[in-house]
């Protein structure tokens, strides 16, 4: 299924290199307490909330947090008869940066790691931006404990297909002013948030992040392996910001990788769309929950 809500596309080139890197950083905690799960030698924060035989794990991108997921896990819509866990990636919102290089297998262990804590055996995955293909690789490590996949404004295909093209993106945060080109990339990339004040948080999140893992985040998708089209068995939800990126091709992708892949298309919001319309980003979202029985 393709859907669509009517209206124009505001992203900038900027926002591309989002879709395929990730989100770091330490901002705005959470409200539930915040619990943390052991990962080589060091732990993993999240937060966990609600019960019920559904548990949803939902995934930040680059230089962000789990509080991006603020208004779903809020939502009671959400929460009827469901757990919700949100979760802060290595280096990110309150877990500390690790000691092992960013990965996107390390994003997938430090999933496993929260899970395990948890005591959850399978989940549905909700990743934004990099949390895209982080929840991705998850899949492909832990097929049993992966019930269902729901991609929001992520992509399952490389936008760079030579690593000089990731270098020429990367080597601007590699510098001695890495502070200022990251402030200059957020901001032009944050232009089409809706809220101004929404603007100003996210933007004061994803500056905290450290050089080492702003680059980091990056640098995790580069593995071509991450990028290989081998097939999605689990059902998909992909949710999209209508933008010149997620063309009818990269859907014919998609749903050559997922062929039941319920594909959406929302228009009038920025990258960061469950934030700009919190409400029929979950209606989607529970709509989807529902058919699948969950």
């Amino acid at each position: 299924m393709h859907g669509r809500v009517t209206g124009p596309w505001t992203a900038t080139a900027l926002l591309l290199a989002v879709l395929v890197s990730g989100c770091s950083t330490a901002g705005t905690k959470a409200s539930v307490a915040v619990h943390r799960a052991p990962l080589d030698g060091g732990d993993v924060a999240y937060s966990d909330q609600g019960q019920g035989p559904t548990t949803l794990v939902f995934v930040h991108g680059w230089c962000c947090n789990r509080t991006v997921f603020a208004a779903q896990l809020a939502d009671p819509l959400l929460a009827r008869g469901r757990r919700l866990i949100a979760i802060d990636l290595p280096g990110h919102g309150d877990s500390a940066e690790p000691r092992a290089a960013y990965s996107m297998d390390l994003f997938a262990r430090a999933i496993a790691a929260v899970l395990d804590d948890a005591g959850v055996q399978r989940a549905v995955l909700v990743g934004h931006s990099n949390g895209t293909p982080a929840i991705r690789q998850f899949y492909r490590r832990y097929p049993q404990r992966t019930a269902g996949l729901v991609l929001v404004d992520g992509t399952l295909q490389s936008f760079f297909t030579e690593p000089a093209q990731w270098e020429q993106f990367l080597a601007p945060l590699r510098g001695p002013d890495w502070q200022q080109r990251a402030a200059d990339f957020v901001d032009a990339m944050l232009a089409p948030v809706h809220s101004a004040e929404q603007r100003a948080r996210i933007r004061a999140m994803m500056l905290a992040a450290s050089q080492r893992t702003m680059v980091g985040g990056m640098e995790a998708a580069v593995d071509p392996a991450i990028w290989q089209p081998d097939p999605i068995a689990v059902p998909v939800l992909a949710v999209m910001a209508d933008s010149p990126y997620w063309t009818e091709e990269y859907a014919a992708f998609v749903r050559q990788l997922a062929p039941a892949v319920d594909y959406h298309l929302l228009d009038s919001v920025s990258h960061f769309l469950m934030i700009d319309a919190p409400a029929e980003f979950d209606a989607l979202l529970a709509g989807w929950l529902g058919r699948n029985g969950w």
